[in-house]
């Protein structure tokens, strides 16, 4: 009997986290209790797709493909909404979301040219840094949700600026002041990945070149 991996049960959390995160979309520029509800539990629902996938032996790169999507979309989208409520830095949300999915993308693709199983090989990430942030699971952890937190914080303090914890100042609007280095950080590694995709990116250019020349 023929397998439908679009049925798997990692996929079928994936397609509760798309639906979650749309819901999250809508309510965005309006009520944040919704919105912010929605886009952490399909957050969250990120660290069980994994866990899924090896406990049923259901690994699929459409599942892989589905669950980095989602997480690229929905940080994008939330970027978005907040080039609405700071205008004044547009230009800065802007470039977060073109470093972000530009370099995410080169890297995965490259990646795949190469033959490589995965992105986050150490073959694909030769800076030892890249390294660390892809075979360390607390770095990765802490690294991408504090990421996010740092948006959901800058998202939040536009509705309100949450329990005063710190001679006066919100819990949210601290949280982004905190945040923000992880923000910038997150953004370089995502240049980092760019850059040396597209030196191996072009060892693949310069190897078709050469044999079509023999």
């Amino acid at each position: 009997m023929t397998e439908n991996i679009f049925l798997f049960v990692p996929n079928l959390i994936g397609y509760g986290r798309i639906f979650l995160a749309l819901i999250s979309f809508y309510f965005m520029p309006t009520d944040h209790v919704i919105a912010s509800f929605c886009y952490l539990l399909s957050g969250f629902l990120d660290a069980f797709d994994g866990h899924a996938a090896r406990a049923f032996n259901q690994s699929t790169k459409f599942g892989g493909m589905l669950d980095m999507l989602t997480d690229r979309c929905g940080t994008m989208c939330l970027i978005a909404c907040l080039g609405t409520f700071y205008p004044k830095y547009l230009f800065w949300f802007q470039l977060s979301i073109t470093i972000d999915i530009a370099c995410h993308w080169l890297h995965l693709h490259t990646s795949l040219l190469e033959g490589r199983t995965s992105h986050k090989s150490s073959a694909a990430n030769p800076n030892f840094i890249l390294q660390i942030y892809y075979t360390s699971r607390p770095v990765l952890f802490l690294m991408c949700s504090g990421n996010e937190l740092f948006y959901a914080s800058l998202y939040l303090v536009n509705f309100t600026e949450g329990p005063s914890v710190f001679f006066g100042v919100g819990l949210w609007r601290l949280l982004s002041y905190v945040l923000l280095p992880v923000g910038v950080f997150k953004s370089i590694l995502a240049l980092m990945q760019g850059y040396y995709a597209a030196l191996n990116l072009g060892n693949i250019d310069m190897q078709e070149r050469a044999k079509a020349t023999n």
